[in-house]
């Protein structure tokens, strides 16, 4: 994406592998050298090429977290 800066800070897991080798990750990542968010979106093996994701700051994910222990899945 021309024009953003990413830096990952932190892979922390794999939640799915798509057929052509891209991966939909949760990592840590810092955008235009700003501090880091969590992020889901999918990339490609190199890391070069990303879809459309959504990021969270650390206490919209805790928030987050709380919602998913409440449901029943």
């Amino acid at each position: 994406m021309a024009g953003i800066k990413y830096e990952i800070k932190e892979t922390i897991g794999v939640l799915a592998e798509g057929s052509k080798g891209w991966k939909k990750e949760l990592n840590l990542i810092s955008w235009n050298d700003k501090e880091p968010k969590y992020d889901i979106r999918e990339w490609d093996p190199a890391h070069e090429k990303m879809g459309k994701g959504v990021t969270f700051s650390k206490e919209e994910l805790v928030q987050l977290k709380e919602m998913l222990n409440k449901m029943d899945l």
